[in-house]
């Protein structure tokens, strides 16, 4: 084997131990905030605005979601009932804000009160995952945001780094959100760690300042 296929045997090698590996972390991909409200306000149909807002408000998966019945949303109490995860089989309780409440009735009382999901389709019992994306992708490019390759998973990430942001706890996150370990749940702090960020411009303003030992600065 030549030294050059033995290198990239190795490094082959290397990327897939890091894919594989659990420590192995990206960064969640949320929505930037200024995005937030242009997607919202294109969404007229009231199912499908349900449908979007009870996901960035609940951070449920999206099969979560679209295996929810009826019978497990407690409207008044603002929360779902979630019987069994859809990843760790554990079930949990989330909770939902006074906009989606709002809209979540409006659509409970024009939907077929025949089907027991909440949101169905046309040939099975809940409406299926393409549709879903369809739907989202459709938003998407109304709002002229196509190109920004969100997901209907990043809904998921918002709604977590949102809950951050305006001071939640790790824990009380992990859950919300049905995460096994904080570990996984910690993955949102790196985007809004904001003291790391603040550490970082006070830091960079000194030597910018020329206000450190060995200084240098760039004049433009």
């Amino acid at each position: 084997m030549s030294d050059y296929a033995y290198r990239r045997r190795k490094r082959t090698k290397f990327f897939h131990h890091c894919y594989n590996n659990r420590n192995f972390k990206t960064l969640p991909h949320a929505i930037d905030p200024e995005d937030v409200s242009p997607l919202l306000f294109v969404i007229k149909k009231i199912r499908d605005k349900a449908l979007i807002l009870l996901l960035l408000r609940t951070g449920m998966r999206i099969g979560e979601l679209l295996h929810t019945r009826v019978d497990d949303i407690q409207l008044k109490e603002r929360k779902i009932i979630i019987l069994e995860s859809e990843k760790n089989r554990i079930g949990r309780v989330v909770y939902f804000s006074d906009d989606a409440q709002k809209v979540l009735k409006a659509w409970l009382k024009k939907r077929d009160p025949s089907q027991q999901y909440l949101f169905y389709g046309r040939r099975k019992d809940f409406m299926a995952y393409a549709s879903t994306r369809a739907i989202f992708s459709k938003y998407l490019e109304k709002a002229g945001l196509y190109n920004k390759s969100y997901t209907l998973h990043c809904l998921r990430h918002t709604y977590a780094s949102e809950l951050l942001s305006a001071g939640m706890s790790l824990e009380s996150l992990q859950q919300l959100l049905g995460h096994s370990s904080v570990e996984v749940t910690r993955r949102y702090a790196r985007l809004t760690d904001k003291s790391l960020e603040n550490d970082y411009f006070r830091a960079m303003s000194l030597i910018e300042r020329g206000e450190i030992h060995g200084h240098y600065q760039f004049n433009s």
